[in-house]
């Protein structure tokens, strides 16, 4: 099973790359890192943290 690697921030929508930074939690909810560090690094849906995705260079 492989990480979806979602393109938006669920919280205010700016676009995500691939190979850049973002936030997820172990639902793969993903956010930007302003969103993140806005919510303390806690996922608002599921009350989980929020850590670094990995990035995927292909």
């Amino acid at each position: 099973m492989s990480l979806e690697m979602r393109g938006i921030c669920e919280r205010c929508e700016v676009s995500l790359t691939s190979d850049g930074a973002a936030s997820i939690c172990s639902h793969e909810c993903t956010f930007c890192p302003e969103c993140t560090a806005a919510m303390a690094g806690t996922c608002p849906n599921c009350g989980g943290e929020l850590v670094a995705r990995p990035r995927r260079t292909i």
